[in-house]
């Protein structure tokens, strides 16, 4: 099996892509471990402070200690550089808010995923046609639901994943599923600004546990 195949499985395993970013080194830790114990096992942190990659680097130390079945992947990349950055000190997937033509040319060879932001059947095509093969659907909340049941016909060998205002009530997951998504991306719904200012890790891993039991529940019900 590919890595890339590996971690798209993974993704669609848990169904829910938590992702977060705190400037504080400690914080980082300690919701990456508490989303851990909820059942998570791919994550994704967002480059987008100073401290990024340094809090990055010392995700991949713990994960590699504490608990090596995690995958971690890095978000908000827009070039090269970057992508050769965090490539460099072991993210295993990439994610962007948009299609980054010179990010996927770097990625997909090495056979590590590269799952862009699109909200147009025009970025789409460009980043199938470049090899890409997990879209996220980005900002899910503007595009809504009625968008990905238009376009899955028209990209039957992709599997496409919504991330922006995706809620963690069953009705707004279940929406999404019937519409076709393989898994939801989950921010500030999750892992709020107030829950990590308070350190609430244990209020952090009992919704991630719930909102992992709702996606289970739907997809059990889906595939039955």
């Amino acid at each position: 099996m590919t890595k890339i195949q590996l971690v798209t499985n993974a993704i669609i395993k848990q169904g829910l892509l938590p992702l977060y970013y705190n400037a504080d080194e400690t914080v980082t830790l300690e919701i990456l471990k508490s989303l851990y114990r909820a059942g998570i096992r791919a994550v994704e942190y967002t480059s987008r402070g100073e401290s990024a990659l340094s809090n990055f680097t010392k995700m991949v130390e713990i994960r590699n200690a504490e608990m090596p079945d995690m995958l971690l992947g890095i978000g908000t990349i827009k070039n090269q550089k970057q992508a050769e950055d965090y490539y460099n000190v072991g993210a295993d997937f990439f994610i962007s808010p948009g299609f980054v033509s010179e990010v996927a040319e770097f990625l997909i060879p090495k056979d590590v995923l590269y799952s862009p932001g699109c909200m147009t059947p025009t970025e789409i095509i460009e980043a199938e046609n470049a090899g890409v093969t997990f879209v996220k659907l980005f900002p899910g909340n503007a595009l809504g639901t009625g968008f990905m049941s238009a376009i899955k016909d028209v990209f039957p060998n992709l599997k496409f994943m919504p991330t922006g205002g995706v809620d963690t009530t069953k009705e707004n997951i279940e929406s999404w599923f019937k519409a076709g998504v393989s898994a939801v991306g989950m921010g500030s719904k999750l892992v709020s600004k107030e829950l990590m200012a308070s350190k609430d890790y244990a209020i952090i891993e009992n919704e991630t546990k719930k909102v992992l039991d709702i996606i289970q529940s739907i997809i059990i019900i889906a595939q039955n």
